[in-house]
């Protein structure tokens, strides 16, 4: 016990140059970690805001699993099957402007995806995963290869796990982005409509959805500013966002977001209460 805590507390300085308390990682961290590798099922989908701290936890999980625990683990991001630009233009050219930003659903290649989590099931390897550089906005040239069979399966996303939005709260105008760009809902319903089927059906391959729940909206900005701030690119055509692009940039998550945060307990199994300081306050097995 002891040694995983002293593990977990060098790897989350070394890695993310966050000091962990040993009482924290008894309390917050530990019991996350044991839910999922004393259980018997395999594939566990983790949502979460923007910023919320995703990546840094199923790092931590996967480092420790894998390390003290004899099994591999399988990590994916759901930011990393995003579609490219061009892929985006021509989406925005056929349904609507709004397209051309990443984000809501609609705007990932859900069949790659799929078809990388069957693999998983069949134990089908290498399996070959995308990689999204987020400071270009385009898919990287680069990918991630996965030789060794794995044992559990982690996929990461902000609006992995959300059900369909109920047309009374869709239509609600709720920032300036919907009210201005999106009069005629078709952006909205297009995305809705994408939740409700594809997205659905890759939500339910999952044994067991992980929420992490943000105390409010209002602080997704910040969090989502620091994220940022580490992005990192090897590409000269870099460019990271200022904050008036990050505060425009996340009205196209906010009504997904906002929805989630409303309905989580019908969402998940597991519910991880994130504090205003991005640190794990409550969890809650539903």
């Amino acid at each position: 016990m002891y040694e995983i805590i002293n593990f977990i507390q060098k790897e989350g300085l070394k890695t993310f140059n966050k000091r962990y308390s040993k009482k924290y990682i008894h309390s917050k961290i530990l019991p996350i970690i044991n839910h999922i590798n004393l259980s018997k099922k395999k594939k566990f989908l983790i949502g979460g805001s923007q910023g919320i701290g995703k990546s840094s936890l199923i790092i931590i999980i996967k480092k420790t699993i894998e390390k003290f625990f004899n099994k591999k683990v399988l990590t994916l991001s759901i930011d990393n099957y995003y579609l490219s630009k061009n892929q985006r233009k021509l989406l925005a050219k056929k349904v609507h402007k709004l397209l051309i930003t990443r984000g809501v659903p609609g705007t990932h290649d859900i069949k790659k995806l799929i078809s990388d989590i069957k693999k998983f099931d069949k134990n089908n390897y290498p399996i070959v995963t995308p990689i999204f550089d987020k400071l270009i906005d385009n898919k990287s040239n680069k990918t991630k290869k996965i030789n060794k069979k794995c044992d559990i399966l982690l996929l990461e996303g902000w609006c992995c796990g959300c059900n369909k939005i109920s047309k009374n709260y869709l239509y609600k105008n709720i920032n300036s982005l919907e009210k201005n760009y999106d009069k005629n809902f078709i952006w909205r319903n297009f995305y809705n409509t994408k939740l409700f089927n594809e997205y659905k059906n890759l939500f339910n391959m999952f044994d067991e959805i992980i929420f992490m729940k943000a105390p409010s909206f209002n602080y997704v900005l910040n969090w989502r500013l620091k994220q940022e701030n580490k992005n990192t690119s090897k590409s000269k055509k870099s460019k990271k966002m200022n904050a008036n692009e990050i505060k425009l940039f996340i009205q196209h998550y906010e009504k997904i977001t906002k929805w989630m945060l409303i309905n989580f307990k019908n969402i998940a199994n597991v519910i991880i209460k994130i504090d205003k300081n991005q640190k794990i306050n409550l969890i809650i097995k539903n």
